[in-house]
């Protein structure tokens, strides 16, 4: 199955501005308005999908917008792009409403959604909010599953079969999801972590796993992982959409980059810190037009051609969707520089 090449969005939801340079840099703080209206940008650019993190506690000032309320507004005011959520916390919202807050978005949304499903992650903040989080994996990628399971057993559910499910961690009792998702059987399911249990929870349920930013090497090795989780099935591995979740900065010259990532630097906090390798600081002073290996290794950098090129090396391994952070948010350049002058190249290919 050849799956066409996706672009995505993900929204600036909360900030982190300056030299740690890790998704928001360029968001000197957080403005809900500003986030927001970068989301229904991306959909006027075309972008394929759109997406938020799911964090109650995250950035400058611990100031996060929440995921399900988000997408839910994005939903009404974009028309044709996806809509998801980054490694949805399972330990956030209980499977079952949890499956009925899916199945009232996708309809509401036309069926656009895709689910993200994850046990999510920074205990800290589970437990600021008083929510359980095992601290052993184990425990908490079976607890997740079998939520999972819960979730699509509930979707299949009727007023004439409703669901009673007792496992070990969740139960319903003559439980109803109706209206069900538009999309059937189901929205597709997108797993994130590169763990053993979830590459087989993959081969077993996906129609989609999702990496966070590791470089092409890593990333190889990842999809080898589960590629082995496929054949121990006989599933076919084509059958799943590989998304990459990078960073970018792009802009029309080497110059206007580093003006760019002078920019971000600027907005460091006192006392903060920035990169100190020496092809990093090189590149910043303008004693170097290579970029810094701090950039390149994992992520996205450079004119709209440097960064066709580049993402031509993530696709020849079999990569087709991309969950694009780009580091001048909540400016929209980037994003629509991008959508100008680099999607069109993957897009008539299709």
């Amino acid at each position: 199955m050849a799956h066409p090449i996706q672009f995505g969005y993900c929204v600036p939801i909360f900030s982190l501005p300056g030299g740690g340079l890790f998704r928001t840099p360029n968001f000197p703080s957080l403005d809900v308005r500003t986030a927001f209206e970068t989301a229904r940008s991306a959909d006027e650019l075309g972008y394929d999908s759109i997406w938020v993190a799911d964090h109650l506690m995250l950035g400058k000032d611990q100031a996060i917008m929440e995921g399900w309320t988000t997408l839910s507004a994005i939903a009404g005011v974009t028309t044709r792009a996806k809509l998801g959520i980054i490694h949805q916390g399972h330990y956030f919202r209980y499977p079952s409403v949890a499956a009925k807050m899916i199945a009232t978005l996708d309809q509401l949304s036309g069926g656009r959604f895709i689910y993200f499903a994850d046990t999510g992650t920074r205990i800290s903040e589970h437990q600021a909010y008083g929510l359980n989080y095992p601290e052993n994996v184990e425990e908490r990628l079976a607890n997740f599953l079998e939520g999972l399971e819960l979730t699509l057993k509930l979707w299949e559910s009727t007023p004439e079969n409703p669901l009673t499910f007792d496992g070990k961690y969740h139960s319903v009792k003559e439980a109803v999801c109706t209206p069900a998702p538009v999309q059937q059987p189901h929205p597709p399911i997108w797993f994130g972590e590169a763990h053993p249990t979830t590459f087989d929870a993959v081969a077993r349920w996906g129609q989609g796993w999702n990496s966070v930013p590791v470089g092409l090497t890593t990333m190889n090795q990842r999809l080898d992982s589960l590629k082995a989780a496929c054949k121990k099935v006989d599933r076919s591995f084509d059958e799943i959409e590989i998304s990459y979740e990078v960073q970018i900065l792009i802009a029309p010259t080497r110059a206007a980059v580093r003006e760019k990532l002078k920019a971000i630097l600027a907005l460091t906090p006192q006392g903060g810190e920035t990169p100190q390798d020496a092809d990093f600081t090189a590149f910043v002073n303008g004693e170097s037009d290579e970029y810094p290996r701090y950039l390149t290794d994992t992520g996205l950098v450079g004119t709209p051609e440097e960064i066709t090129a580049q993402l031509q090396n993530y696709i020849a391994i079999g990569i087709s969707h991309f969950m694009l952070w780009f580091m001048d948010a909540p400016d929209i350049e980037g994003m629509q520089l991008f959508a100008e002058q680099v999607a069109p190249t993957f897009k008539t290919n299709r």
